[in-house]
């Protein structure tokens, strides 16, 4: 890999289109090399009302387009992300400090988003006829309008996915967007805003705020009309609160304790690499990566040695560029949090068995990826998330026990189940409590199935992403229910009550007739 020259990349070049934004500037620092990148203009409340105002007057011609007009443009935009990947790679890695194979990845699920939505747009938005109370005499449509302007807060682990994969469907629904990214990706949010531009999406529709979050993002709340939050569980709580002082809505992918079960007939070699990838993408700081592994019986040591054996072996990087395995972690702060959990558990017993420390010869917010055994509900570890890389492993007796120290937890956002008996793992993985459960992989084959749902139970968050839910909630669903030929008061002169047993014997002949 090439070491990044931090001096080579025009940080102002990308941010002179940046208009309305007159509060301080920031600074914003690479994590492969902790130079600065750029100082990043952040916004005032005042700002954040002309940004508002101008995506609001915006929205409303723009949801007078055609379906097929605001579908091409994402197809669009599909197109140049493709076109402009290595582009996008570089400043995904730049600002993040992930490894590329895990940047291709958000490149890779943005492009699937932006199709899926390009595709479905149609069939999910078009006016929608359904039975009427009394089948001839009532004629009922639904319809779909737009929120408004809806509020995107986007994290910094996958900045592009998650600006761009929840900024598709608003669009396409006829919404306008205002982006608030976390203040470390805020390139990479100018990079997508202009190339949607550039993909003909008319000025006004998809505005960025740039700013520190706890300022900026309660500012948007207060002014849009739906807001779309992906974060913590503490901060998630905190923005519902405020949509609900509103009464507008939102949705909300929040944290995450999520655990992996190895059943005692899986193919050991295959769950250690599986395993690998579902803790350490990203070098764990990924919603859906798993930070608790639950081995049945037998399984237990033979998957531990291969596990740590192929931990181990992985290939650590801090530059731009492919040949690693795993990257750096984004902050100092991020850092400091993951060996602190990892010296709590120490100090309560726990064994770490590969790695457990960080590694500035490698890259300053380099951590080792870390396997640890002997959890106990006295550590931070067992229940808190790290969203690092550490993973807590523990033998279980049986299925039950796994699947119930599984659910052990406020969280449910992803699970998943490695075993040779799909149709046992497919039934254990039902009674898991997680809104996606993955068998013999970790987490792509449900996030990547984009028409399908995803989203989180309990304290993981509210609403979904992705499939039909995740274009439908930036709708507002308006029922026009037509009379036809008769009216609802009593015909011909009839009385209240001939008419009222009238009405109970139709009701009587459409159960028979089995309709609704």
């Amino acid at each position: 890999m090439k070491a990044f020259e931090v001096e080579a990349f025009d940080a102002g070049q990308l941010l002179a289109g940046i208009i309305d934004h007159h509060g301080p500037s920031v600074a914003e620092c690479a994590p492969f090399t902790g130079a600065q990148l750029a100082k990043i203009p952040t916004v005032t409340e005042g700002d954040v009302d002309r940004i508002v105002a101008r995506a609001r007057v915006a929205q409303q011609a723009w949801a007078r387009t055609s379906i097929h007009d605001r579908s091409a443009v994402l197809l669009r935009m599909h197109d140049l992300m493709l076109a402009r990947r290595e582009e996008v790679l570089d400043l995904v890695q730049l600002e993040t400090g992930k490894a590329r194979k895990d940047a291709l990845e958000e490149l890779l699920d943005v492009c699937l988003n932006l199709r899926h939505y390009a595709r479905d747009a149609k069939r999910l938005l078009r006016p929608r006829r359904v039975q009427g109370v009394f089948p001839g005499l009532v004629r009922t449509e639904v319809l779909h309008h737009p929120k408004g302007v809806v509020g995107v807060l986007a994290p910094w682990n996958y900045p592009l996915t998650l600006a761009l994969s929840d900024a598709a469907p608003a669009l396409v629904a006829g919404n306008s967007v205002v982006l608030k990214p976390d203040v470390q990706t805020s390139l990479i949010a100018v990079w997508v805003v202009e190339r949607f531009r550039e993909a003909g999406l008319p000025d006004g529709l998809f505005e960025v705020a740039l700013g520190e979050g706890p300022v900026v993002g309660p500012w948007l709340i207060d002014r849009v009309d739906y807001v779309m939050f992906t974060g913590s569980t503490r901060v998630g709580r905190e923005v519902a609160a405020r949509c609900g002082e509103r009464l507008i809505g939102c949705s909300l992918e929040l944290g995450g304790k999520n655990a992996m079960i190895i059943r005692e007939d899986a193919d050991i070699e295959r769950a250690a690499e599986i395993a690998v990838r579902a803790c350490f993408s990203n070098a764990g700081q990924l919603c859906v990566s798993m930070e608790r592994i639950f081995i049945v019986g037998a399984a237990y040591e033979p998957f531990k040695a291969a596990f740590v054996a192929r931990t181990k072996d992985m290939t650590l990087g801090a530059g731009i560029g492919w040949g690693a395995e795993m990257g750096s972690l984004i902050s100092s702060s991020q850092r400091d949090r993951v060996h602190e959990h990892v010296m709590d558990a120490l100090s309560h017993g726990a064994t770490v068995l590969t790695g457990g420390t960080p590694l500035p010869d490698v890259g300053p917010l380099m951590y080792a990826p870390t396997i640890i055994e002997g959890i106990t509900p006295a550590m931070a570890l067992c229940a808190d998330e790290t969203f690092g890389p550490v993973v807590a492993i523990t033998r279980v007796a049986s299925d039950e026990e796994a699947l119930a120290q599984a659910n052990d937890t406020e969280y449910g956002l992803n699970g998943a189940v490695l075993s040779r008996d799909v149709r046992a793992a497919r039934a254990l993985a039902a009674r898991i409590k997680a809104g996606t459960v993955n068998i013999n992989e970790g987490y792509a084959p449900a996030w990547g199935s984009v028409r399908a749902p995803m989203g989180g139970m309990g304290a993981s968050g509210l609403g979904r992403r992705h499939g039909d839910e995740g274009l439908l909630k930036y709708t507002e669903a308006q029922t026009i229910g037509t009379q036809r030929i008769l009216g609802w008061g009593p015909p011909f002169g009839w009385s209240d009550e001939r008419w009222g047993g009238t009405l109970v014997t139709a009701l009587g002949a459409m159960k028979r007739l089995g309709l609704k």
